[in-house]
């Protein structure tokens, strides 16, 4: 859950570094450092805190070091701390080390190399490697590295610079994200493609058990035993424009306006090129679709979809649970994987564990090349462009237009499906035109420590989704639940102080949610009523209305999520907090 860059060439290292680092934010961090080859030595400046105090301590420091490595750091082995902070050295601090992931079996090594005399500065796994490289080192930095990395169990990535080779960076990946940029006389290496956006889009995607050999003259990539492994180089079809904020205030604020594009995007790809998995979905016994935080919330909501136009019974597991529960899962059943990353790595271990009983695989992610993307049978790939924002906003919708045409593939009236999905792009289109009273709301309900979200049917996993945004980046305590299960136990908590946001569009369940909303409103709850524009009833048992266009009962979560993700950067926002990076919170979660 950390960011990483390195770079080697013919420019200065330092600015190219702190300039990728800034535009790896959005993952999370509490620390941030660099390591350059300066006159052949190996200097180290690192910071707790924001990467602008990391550049403040460099200022007036001419480096001009043309080899170098940066970390942002999430704290998982040691507090935060500038002795935990990366990069990390060896005792002679001739090796840096920037890591991501966790190595399982540090402590155990931590103890070896003690017994040998080797005094550890930090309380982190990260500087194990950093004394086993050095320690292997005879002359060639990849070859301590092949040694190494055969000793060390977990899901990492790292990279490695030494004085004793200036122009030179070895990467390893091991369940982590590490990508090559490849450039001209220059070569880059990062966690995640857009800190070296600016610089190159010829990319290098590492899989697992793979190893970067990178000079300012070319990269070299070998498996853990040494072996040469040819890769293909993708061009990103990504610009830097598009992960800038473009005139808005926060990177969260803009990618909600850029959902009808995402989704458009999304649709016309899959649509043009007639994308169809090599399976029928009805072989299957059942779909398992297993996914994480918001992406979990999009299955939930792809579950109503496909058992409706498929008939294909389909669960929705947390990918976390998935791995340790006893799912009995074969050769019978098809797995969705969803992962706005392809990284994520729960659902990564799931989607394993689960090919090793038998089952195919289908994934829907954001990244070309990521991991679950190479590693699954089949996959839809949403067209949403980079998302910076750590809470996820147009990645979501996106999403749910992959399993909207996923679920309507075999379908006898599939072409007529999917032109309705076509429309919903404008529709979204329409719903941030009607939010406009959205900021009000958050002026007026910004001091509340306690929020309910409730929906029915399709509109239950948005309640869920819009609680996860406002706790996300407000911090304010938020619930969803079904509707119908208010009676069972969160009644008890609504009185005049309560906001209840409740979704309530005109489906089938519309009757009962409006009853569900006559209860809240006899606790004296202040009711936020979410309804189709035109809804006298909605309007008049809520307390505030919220206005949202009319759409088939299938497209409502597309609409109704609008106002939800809104009114949460709204109240976040006006409590002065930051939006785009919320306390420990990282964007792709690497680590267990």
């Amino acid at each position: 859950m950390c960011g990483i860059i390195g770079y080697t060439g013919r420019e200065a290292a330092l600015p190219l570094i702190l300039g990728g680092l800034e535009r790896l934010e959005y993952r999370g961090y509490d620390s941030a450092g660099v390591a350059l080859i300066e006159d052949g030595k190996l200097v180290v400046e690192k910071k707790v805190g924001k990467i602008r105090e990391l550049v403040k301590s460099l200022w007036g420091k001419p480096y001009k070091g043309k080899t170098g490595i940066g970390h942002t750091r999430w704290a998982t082995h040691g507090e935060p701390s500038t002795e935990n902070a990366h990069p990390h050295t060896d005792s002679k601090e001739e090796f840096a080390v920037v890591h991501n992931g966790i190595v399982e079996n540090y402590l155990e090594l931590k103890r070896e190399l003690e017994g040998e005399g080797v005094h550890f500065r930090s309380g982190t796994d990260t500087e194990v490697i950093a004394h086993l490289i050095a320690r292997s080192y005879r002359g060639d930095l990849l070859d301590a590295v092949l040694e190494v990395v055969g000793r060390l169990r977990g899901a990492f990535a790292f990279a490695v610079i030494t004085a004793h080779e200036p122009n030179r960076i070895v990467g390893v990946k091991q369940g982590s994200p590490l990508v090559v940029g490849i450039g001209e006389g220059e070569n880059f290496l990062a966690s995640d493609i857009p800190a070296i956006l600016p610089y190159t889009r010829k990319i290098v995607t590492l899989s697992d058990g793979e190893v970067a050999d990178i000079t300012p003259d070319g990269v070299n990539i070998y498996d853990f035993h040494g072996n040469p492994v040819t890769k293909e180089v993708m061009e990103v079809p990504w610009d830097i424009i598009s992960a800038e904020k473009s005139g808005f205030k926060h990177f969260m604020l803009k990618e909600i306006y850029e959902q009808p594009k995402a989704v458009g995007d999304t649709v016309r790809g899959l649509v043009s090129s007639g994308e169809r998995p090599p399976f029928s979905l009805k072989e299957f016994r059942r779909a398992l679709i297993i996914a994480c935080g918001t992406s979990y919330h999009a299955g939930l909501i792809g579950k109503f979809w496909m058992e409706k136009l498929t008939g294909v019974p389909t669960e929705v597991v947390y990918a976390s649970e998935f791995r340790y529960a006893d799912y009995p899962v074969g050769e019978e059943d098809l797995i969705v994987a969803i992962s706005q990353s392809g990284e994520t790595i729960d659902t990564k271990f799931a989607v394993n564990y689960a090919k090793d009983k038998g089952a195919r695989t289908l994934s829907v992610v954001n990244v070309v090349g990521s991991s679950i993307d190479r590693e699954s049978d089949f996959t839809f790939h949403t067209h949403a462009g980079p998302e910076i924002g750590v809470a996820a906003t147009k990645t979501f919708t996106a999403q749910l237009a992959a399993l909207y045409y996923l679920a309507s593939l075999e379908h006898d009236e599939g072409e007529k499906l999917l032109s309705e999905l076509m429309k919903v792009p404008a529709k979204i289109e329409e719903a941030l035109e009607k939010s406009e009273g959205v900021e009000k709301l958050a002026d007026k309900y910004m001091k509340k420590k306690d929020f309910l979200y409730l929906g029915r049917y399709l509109s239950f996993p948005i309640a869920l989704e819009g609680a996860l945004k406002l706790k996300e980046i407000s911090y304010i305590h938020a619930e969803g639940y079904p509707a119908g299960e208010m009676k069972h136990g969160p009644i008890a908590l609504i009185d005049e102080n309560m906001p209840v946001v409740v979704i309530a569009p005109q489906d089938r369940v519309h009757d009962k949610t409006l009853a569900n909303i006559e209860e809240v409103r006899t606790r004296k709850g202040i009711v936020i009523g979410v309804g189709f524009e035109g809804d006298d009833k909605v309007e008049k048992l809520s307390t505030e209305f919220v206005g949202i266009p009319s759409v088939e009962e299938d497209f409502t979560p597309f609409v109704s999520v609008v106002p939800l993700q809104l009114l949460a950067y709204h109240i976040a926002s006006k409590l002065g907090l930051d939006v785009d990076q919320p306390r420990n919170l990282a964007k792709t979660v690497t680590v267990e």
